[in-house]
């Protein structure tokens, strides 16, 4: 079952808090009950791919703003079929950031639960992100794509000034931890 190694990760993982433990419950029930949780063709939501990318130190993250949504947010997108998430993620990161990122580890860093606003024929639908670490050199330039407006380098420090979402703050608390 191509869903087993996604389900697998979810079952070991253990959050943040309460609320990182409902969104991994939810997570877990959505990918149980539908087969074709890795496409976007399933309307009331998918499974998605995140990267947190670090640097060396910890000190560091790269946010991109994000062309349709205009908000400052880590690389990630649709799975279109991938079940393999932490692929998916590496794969955003990559096409989103330019960088040569490397994974951390292969086990799940962040999950999150997330409404997606209606566009067009597109109706509002829940993400279900599953969030993977990687690490890059901040000598390396991020490269902006055509899916950001821009993208960068942000210290830690100064994430809440570009999105203080409790989503993002959590992942920040989760890089300062494991410096």
């Amino acid at each position: 079952m191509h869903r087993q190694p996604l389900l697998e990760l979810l079952r070991a993982y253990q959050p943040l808090d309460e609320n990182e433990s409902a969104m991994r419950d939810a997570t877990t029930i959505f990918v149980e009950e539908h087969a074709d949780c890795f496409e976007r063709s399933l309307l009331i939501g998918h499974v998605t791919g995140s990267a947190w990318i670090v640097n060396p130190d910890r000190t560091r993250t790269v946010l991109h703003r994000h062309a349709k949504l205009n908000r400052w947010l880590q690389p990630g997108g649709h799975c279109d079929g991938e079940p393999n998430v932490m692929r998916v993620a590496w794969r955003e990161a990559r096409e989103e950031t330019g960088l040569a990122a490397r994974i951390v580890s292969a086990q799940i860093f962040d999950v999150d639960v997330h409404p997606i606003p209606a566009r067009g024929e597109e109706p509002q639908h829940l993400h279900y992100d599953i969030r993977f670490l990687l690490e890059a050199n901040d000598f390396a330039r991020p490269e902006r794509s055509d899916e950001s407006h821009s993208v960068a380098w942000i210290e830690l420090d100064d994430v809440p000034a570009y999105n203080a979402s409790p989503s993002i703050l959590r992942m920040v608390q989760k890089s300062q931890s494991c410096e």
